[in-house]
C-alpha cells in the first residue's frame, strides 16, 4: 500500500467538484467521520453520489435536508472494507464544516477527512478498523501526523456533530495503529 501523487494506490478513485486547493497549509490532522444514506442503510451508491454532487434528492425523503450541500471526503471506507477516494490528500476536501482544533478554525484547511460507512449509534466492522488504521499509519508516516492528531468529527465540531459516535472503539483503533 502506497500513496502516489496524493492518492492511495489500492483505492477506487472518484472525481468530485467538492474540493479545492489548501490555503498554504499542510495536512497535519486526520478527522474520522461516519455516514450512511439514507441514515442507517448500508451499501449502494448514495454516499458516492452525494460526494460527487450527483445525488437525486427525490430518491428518498431523508435526502431533502441535503439540498444545496456540497460535501466530500478524502476517503470513504465501506462496511465490507472497500476503500473509495474522492480527493487527493494534498487538496482540501469539504468534510468538516465549521470546526476548530486547538484554537485553529476551519479544519478543512489542514485536515484529511476519512468517512466510515455507518452511524454514530452502531458498531463498525473489524475490516473497517483494519482499513482505517492502515490508511492512518500511511498518513502518519507520509505527513508526520502524530496519533494525538487523529480525532473524531465530534471533537472539532462538538456543538454540531456526534460522529463517529460512542460506538466507535478508539481503544481498538489506537491498538491497531500501535498506540496505547
Amino acid at each position: 500500500m502506497k500513496i502516489i501523487d496524493g492518492k492511495l494506490d489500492f483505492a477506487k478513485q472518484h472525481t468530485t467538484p467538492n474540493c479545492d486547493d489548501r490555503p498554504g497549509c499542510i495536512a497535519d490532522l486526520i478527522v474520522v467521520h461516519c455516514i450512511s444514506l439514507p441514515a442507517g442503510h448500508f451499501g449502494g451508491d448514495f454516499v458516492t453520489q452525494l460526494f460527487c454532487d450527483q445525488l437525486d434528492l427525490s430518491r428518498h425523503a431523508d435526502f431533502s435536508t441535503l439540498k444545496d450541500m456540497h460535501v466530500s471526503s478524502h476517503v470513504f471506507i465501506r462496511r465490507d472494507g472497500a476503500v473509495l477516494q474522492f480527493v487527493p490528500f494534498h487538496k482540501r476536501a469539504w468534510h468538516a464544516g465549521k470546526s476548530e482544533f486547538q484554537g485553529l478554525q476551519s479544519c478543512n484547511d489542514f485536515s484529511i477527512g476519512i468517512e466510515l460507512e455507518g452511524t454514530d449509534t452502531s458498531k463498525f466492522d473489524d475490516i473497517q478498523y483494519k482499513k482505517l488504521s492502515s490508511i492512518c499509519k500511511l498518513l502518519m508516516d507520509s505527513h508526520l501526523i502524530p496519533p494525538e492528531r487523529i480525532v473524531g468529527h465530534s471533537d472539532i465540531a462538538p456543538d454540531r456533530k456526534t460522529d463517529p459516535g460512542l460506538c466507535f472503539d478508539w481503544s481498538k483503533f489506537h491498538s491497531l495503529i500501535g498506540e496505547k
